[in-house]
């Protein structure tokens, strides 16, 4: 339309231009509107289908949890089980190198140690079974502590030393026993683990108390994992918290006689039987 009246209407030919270039501007509207009319619907569509893809992969994920849970589980019962095997085994060579050892000091009764090896082969003796078993754990907790603060070591800290329900991984459910981030958790873990350190390896033993400090640790992992799973927690944990309630827990039940007092509030004390 608009190209004929350019060619036969002459002097007309501006209004008719100006005309269908005013056509073609109120079709660009109308088909502005149109458009925008469409991706109206067209957004309400996609928030639609959105939601419906939030929720199946919420389902979806859920489901996962489940089904990766079996290998933690798995680890839990395998690992528990070798440790108190190891620690029978353990316990049975101590004796017999313990045995072997009175009869080497004996034969060597006159030989003396001087200087700095001295010293620390006095302190260690003068420590005693629990301080003994309480120093290396105590010095991994530190070691692990001061490598978190380590920006070169950080990567592979959150890959082994923070415990996830969606990892693969089932070694960092033992190491994160050992991981620390905050230096007052830290502090406080290691001052009760000293506490009742001593008690449970005079009753226990180092070795069993070694299995059963572990397995304490694993099987809170698990457990945290259970319990991130329902309620559907991703988040990652650390910490010695697990290990030394189950060290808690074997001392309460053995001794329900026993002071017990809160961090820092000394002058609050109650037995242990009250509390259960």
């Amino acid at each position: 339309m608009a190209f004929k009246s350019f060619f036969h209407l002459g002097h007309n030919t501006c209004k008719c231009v100006f005309m269908s270039i005013q056509f073609k501007s109120k079709l660009c509207i109308i088909q502005g509107y149109t458009q925008g009319y469409r991706q109206i619907r067209n957004i309400h569509k996609l928030r639609g289908r959105t939601k419906l893809s939030i929720s199946n992969d919420f389902v979806n994920k859920q489901s996962g949890y489940t089904s990766s849970l079996w290998k933690p589980f798995t680890f839990t019962i395998v690992f528990s089980a070798t440790t108190f095997i190891a620690a029978a085994i353990w316990e049975y060579e101590h004796i017999r190198k313990k045995t072997y050892s009175m009869i080497r000091n004996y034969k060597q009764w006159g030989i003396h140690r001087t200087g700095w090896r001295h010293k620390m082969e006095t302190w260690w003796r003068n420590l005693s079974e629990g301080e003994r078993i309480f120093v290396p754990i105590c010095f991994l907790n530190v070691l692990v502590f001061l490598s978190w603060h380590i920006p070169a070591f950080r990567p592979t800290m959150y890959r082994y030393f923070c415990s996830n329900p969606t990892s693969n991984r089932c070694w960092p459910m033992l190491f994160v026993t050992f991981s620390h981030y905050s230096l007052l958790h830290l502090i406080i873990n290691m001052y009760v683990l000293y506490d009742f350190c001593k008690i449970a390896v005079t009753e226990l033993g180092r070795e069993q108390f070694l299995a059963l400090y572990l397995t304490s640790g694993v099987v809170s992992s698990f457990s945290s994992y259970l319990y991130k799973a329902t309620v559907g927690i991703k988040d990652p944990s650390l910490g010695a918290s697990g290990a030394i309630m189950g060290v808690l827990g074997f001392v309460c039940t053995q001794f329900p006689n026993v002071y017990l007092s809160i961090v820092f509030l000394p002058m609050l004390k109650f037995t242990a039987s009250s509390v259960c």
